[in-house]
Parts: C-alpha cells; sequence; structure tokens
C-alpha cells in the first residue's frame, strides 16, 4: 500500500444556468475519478491550466470540502469515511502552503507568535523555553534567523514570507504537505531559492509533499513523479523525466510546448 492513495475521487458542483424563465441545474464535474499513489518522502507534482480542478483535489485532500465519492487513505487509515470531529482531529496531518504568503500570514502576529500557535496544535502543554527552542530549529530548517522572531510579516522578502508560511505548515508535524502555487507569486531569483528549500527539507526531513502548479517546467524541476490534470481528470502520470521528455498525451504535449524557450543566435 502506498502512503497515500487517492482512489476514484470526485467532487462535483451544482450551479444553477440559463435565465429567470430557462434556468437549469448543471452538474461540475470539478474532480472526475481521480486515482493517484504517493509514496511516502516523495514529491508529487500536479500540473495542469488554471480551472482544471488542481486546487479543488487540494481542498478535499484537506478535509476542506468532503468528496461527493471515492476515498483518500493516508498511512492505511481511510480519512474519507471519518466523521466531521474526527476529521479535525486528524487535520494536523495535513498542511498547505499557499501562492500568496502575505495573505496566508496574519499582519499582527510576530513570527514567535504564528510560528508558536501552529506548533502548540501539535504539542498543547509546550511553552517557555521548550516552545522558543522549537520556533528557533524551525526557522533555521527554512534559512531564517532566529533573532527576526519578533518582526511582523510586513518587515519581510516575499521570500522570506514564504519561508515563515513552510515553516508553519512544518510546526504541527504534519504527514502530507499541499504547495499550491507556492512559488508564482514570487521573483524567479526567488523561485529557485524556495524550491531547492523544499527540495532539501525532502531530502532532510523525508517530507512528503504535493506540489501544484501550472508550470511543468517548475514541477519538472522540483518532482519525483508528475501527475498533468486536464477538466478535473488525471490524463498522464509517471515519472518526472519520462512525463518531460516522453510526453505521451496531447495536452501534456501542449504544455510543454507552451514552455518559454529562449533562442539564443
Amino acid at each position: 500500500m502506498s502512503y497515500l492513495e487517492i482512489n476514484d475521487l470526485e467532487k462535483h458542483f451544482v450551479k444553477k444556468t440559463g435565465g429567470m424563465l430557462t434556468s437549469r441545474l448543471e452538474t461540475v464535474k470539478a474532480v472526475d475519478g481521480v486515482n493517484l499513489r504517493i509514496e511516502k518522502g516523495e514529491i508529487l507534482g500536479l500540473v495542469g491550466e488554471s480551472g482544471c480542478g488542481k486546487s479543488t483535489l487540494s481542498r478535499t485532500l484537506m478535509q476542506l470540502i468532503p468528496p461527493t465519492s471515492g476515498s483518500i487513505v493516508l498511512n492505511g487509515e481511510n480519512y474519507s469515511t471519518l466523521s466531521p470531529a474526527e476529521v479535525r482531529k486528524r487535520r494536523l496531518d495535513f498542511q498547505m502552503v499557499f501562492q500568496d504568503p502575505y495573505a496566508s500570514l496574519n499582519p499582527r502576529m510576530t513570527v514567535f507568535s504564528t510560528l508558536a500557535e501552529a506548533v502548540k496544535q501539535r504539542h498543547k502543554g509546550m511553552k517557555g523555553d521548550a516552545l522558543e527552542a522549537k520556533v528557533i530549529e524551525l526557522m533555521s530548517t527554512v534559512g531564517l534567523d532566529a533573532a527576526q522572531m519578533k518582526r511582523y510579516p510586513h518587515e519581510f522578502s516575499g521570500g522570506q514570507r514564504q519561508r515563515i508560511a513552510i515553516a508553519r505548515a512544518l510546526a504541527p508535524e504534519p504527514k502530507l504537505i499541499i504547495a499550491d502555487e507556492p512559488v508564482s507569486a514570487l521573483d524567479v531569483s526567488i523561485q529557485s531559492q524556495i524550491l531547492n528549500l523544499l527540495k532539501d527539507l525532502q531530502r532532510d526531513l523525508g517530507l512528503t509533499l504535493i506540489f501544484i502548479s501550472h508550470d511543468l517546467g517548475v514541477v519538472h524541476y522540483i518532482a519525483d513523479r508528475i501527475a498533468v490534470m486536464y477538466r478535473g481528470k488525471i490524463v498522464e502520470t509517471g515519472t518526472a523525466e519520462e512525463v518531460f521528455n516522453s510526453p505521451q498525451d496531447d495536452y501534456t504535449k501542449r504544455l510543454l510546448a507552451s514552455i518559454p524557450k529562449l533562442n539564443v543566435s
């Protein structure tokens, strides 16, 4: 059994279309029968254009929205069958890193308060020197100076804020981290730093990560395996090298063709 197994997962939404006299209900299949396997310590790149269902899939995995059908099995436990109360208890097992680090951080909380709050979700009795030591450890892990722990998000650069967001995701000691377009809002030079940080965390901590992006080039750099999503379905999976160098699906080929190329003469 794989560490994370997603079996025939579906998430459908019903919306009203047409005018007042001709309205009808239409089912939108945002996630339509997704099957994926992820091994412990692996980075899976989930790639596709905007609107293909990537973010809906991530929120369904996080149990933020319930699936219409199918199952999510993490480390042998079927999370899809849990009651709402049990889901809340296990939500610490799933953490997210969002696209915009400034929007995802509370501007009124210092780095210390942000990370300490996340640590105490898993270790409720931790306080004092032990809590401060844990925050310092988290900051060091993501390449931040502990002397900055009393600063607020607006006092950091975009790349530093994303490092804070990654530290916050690590703080509750999750089993899986979902990174939803975590570098698309950053400058190109900073993107590479964050990507390298995530690869280092995979190596040093055995991090299991789903990395979501519309950019197949970025996903190729960071992922062990790639899953290509189109209109709610997974149309191709394989190792990063297989998908990048020998794509099988026409949609994957179009994604590859859209990657900017430098013409050097």
